[in-house]
């Protein structure tokens, strides 16, 4: 089993800041991001505004037999700066994986964007033997970033 406990990558995308927060802000944008290819559709989601703030997005995926859903809990919010949420099944308490962006300004009209998967903090054995993390590999997340980019710009 590979130590890797995280996967980051990053991008400069070529727009300010704020217009950049307020895509990954709006769940509803989400399925548009996604390059995994799980994200279908937001279930229940308004604009993420605090810490403490969930949404319900409808996923699918081989890894859980087909349809589910994810509740999505704000653990991190810093206006154009940070978000981050962990995800869990549905009606459960997170198992520990978090999904966290940073922004950065690089002057009025580029915007250093990082964009981190983490499962150091999933402790379950059963949990991590059945999901083989990464589930979502550098690859995708890579794709993620360039999805952002042209979603903004759109």
């Amino acid at each position: 089993m590979s130590e890797q406990t995280s996967v980051t990558v990053e991008r400069v995308i070529d727009l300010p800041v704020d217009t950049v927060f307020g895509v990954l802000s709006n769940p509803e944008r989400h399925p548009d991001l996604d390059g995994s290819g799980f994200v279908r559709s937001v279930d229940h989601a308004d604009r993420i505004q605090q810490v403490g703030d969930v949404f319900t997005m409808n996923m699918n995926g081989p890894h859980m037999g087909g349809d589910y859903q994810t509740d999505n809990h704000v653990t991190g919010y810093a206006k154009d700066k940070l978000l981050a949420w962990k995800t869990a099944p549905a009606g459960t308490e997170p198992p520990g994986w978090e999904w966290l962006w940073e922004l950065e300004a690089q002057g009025p009209d580029a915007t250093l964007v990082r964009h981190t998967y983490d499962w150091s903090k999933v402790t379950d054995k059963d949990l991590l033997e059945k999901v083989k993390f990464p589930l979502v590999s550098e690859d995708q997340l890579e794709d993620t970033l360039g999805r952002l980019a042209a979603a903004a710009t759109g």
